[in-house]
């Protein structure tokens, strides 16, 4: 198995892996373009513009599209996140061609019917009717807020109904235009599938695109914020959110290993302080997530109303305590846990082909397995020790409450408790 990468004259760019004894293959379009780049009163589009790429195309009805993988067996489907929105396809090796041209037509031939809109619409609205509905879901979008208001970071990426309520057809198009030049396609594929056959497709549908210039994205600045809101739920859903590196950083496998240490699993030091022995919880956990040029490290937690007070104080010792002492062999089993994460999500065609267009997203390059294994084994004890002591002696966080949340600290007495105080 090798990786090829190369581009098209006009930027495109194009990464394959090849996988052999593979009968399927994985294939997508990656667009460098999602929630972050929207403007304001654009909030909610790139996510509109992913479900209507499906409601049909000037070769294709949306049930015709729908039919062309399905008829073969196929699976095709689509997701917007806040840098990237993704196309992509699984077939059988000799479909690799028919899935490459349903994909490239509706990315490139849309119709952006006004029925279709309207159908659309209801649609996404039900969406985020239904995640309002979801304390856990709602919780995060509120602590993406907290960390980064006002800007196109924290917000949402259904977007608010109200926007929705209004996009029309001269919005999706706008979108496109700026945002979906070929500088900003990725066309990834892994499985059963050839380099040469998948640069003829990407040169036949892409090659006659003119480059375009996009507008610049807004940085990210980290606030200190907090949002939380009284409702009469069952549990308090509480999240706290830790500033954290951005995917270029040195110490971004750091942060992802201290995640893990500290709430990656059922050995994790809060589900052990917080669930085991204390019996505050059912359900905690730790991730840490990046972006280009910042991060968030996110524990979550959610329990009943009498003990969110000492549930957050828990949380909020364990992270300053992590920065005192950090044992090797927590930190060889977190290693351990990222290493065979990677490693079992390879076996699969998706996961590869997914990992290729990130990869290529974020640093230009597909980056070889054993570099990426070699600066996970890099972290040291000491050296997560002295990050996790630099993230509670800042203690640059934001907070989101949401249920019955009158027992629960607020943020700044949260931030001195961080920094060893016992402020809470």
């Amino acid at each position: 198995m090798s990786v090829h990468f190369d581009r098209l004259s006009n930027g495109l760019r194009v990464a394959t892996e090849p996988m052999d004894g593979l009968e399927s293959a994985a294939i997508g379009i990656w667009v460098t373009a999602g929630g972050r780049h929207e403007r304001a009163e654009q909030n909610g589009i790139a996510h509109f513009l992913e479900h209507m790429a499906f409601k049909g195309t000037r070769r294709r009805s949306a049930l015709e599209i729908a039919e062309a993988i399905e008829d073969v067996g196929g699976y095709l489907n689509a997701y917007t996140s806040r840098e990237v929105t993704a196309y992509y396809a699984r077939v059988l090796k000799e479909d690799v061609a028919l899935a490459f041209d349903v994909l490239s037509d509706i990315l490139l031939e849309p119709l952006f019917e006004q029925r279709e809109i309207e159908l659309e619409r209801g649609v996404i609205l039900q969406e985020i009717g239904q995640a309002l509905d979801t304390p856990d879901d709602v919780v995060f979008d509120w602590l993406q807020e907290a960390a980064f208001p006002d800007q196109p970071l924290g917000r949402t990426i259904l977007g608010p109904a109200e926007r929705v309520e209004a996009f029309g057809r001269a919005d999706l198009t706008g979108f496109v235009a700026e945002h979906y030049g070929p500088e900003r396609l990725i066309v990834a594929a892994a499985g059963a599938v050839d380099h040469d056959e998948i640069m003829r497709l990407a040169e036949a549908a892409f090659g006659a695109l003119a480059p375009g210039r996009a507008p610049e994205m807004v940085p990210a600045r980290f606030a200190c914020g907090e949002r939380r809101e009284e409702k009469a739920l069952e549990q308090v859903h509480f999240a706290l959110g830790l500033e954290a590196p951005g995917y270029r950083s040195e110490d971004l496998y750091t942060a992802q290993i201290y995640a893990s240490v500290m709430g990656g699993g059922m050995s994790s030091r809060l589900f052990q302080e917080a669930r085991e022995k204390r019996g505050l919880c059912y359900s905690i956990f730790a991730q840490a997530s990046a972006f280009e040029e910042t991060g968030l490290i996110t524990v979550y937690a959610g329990t009943s109303a009498g003990q969110a007070g000492e549930l957050a104080g828990v949380v909020a010792d364990e992270l300053a305590r992590a920065g005192e002492a950090i044992g090797e062999a927590e930190v060889a089993r977190a290693r351990a846990q990222m290493k065979s994460g990677l490693l079992m999500g390879l076996e699969s065609a998706s996961s590869r082909a997914e990992r290729l267009a990130r990869q290529v997203a974020i640093w230009g390059r597909v980056v070889p397995l054993a570099e990426t294994v070699e600066q996970i084994e890099a972290v040291s004890a000491a050296r997560l020790c002295a990050f996790a002591g630099g993230l509670a002696g800042e203690a640059r966080a934001a907070l989101a409450l949401y249920g019955p949340e009158n027992g629960a600290p607020g943020l700044e007495a949260l931030r001195a408790r961080l920094r060893g105080g016992r402020g809470a």
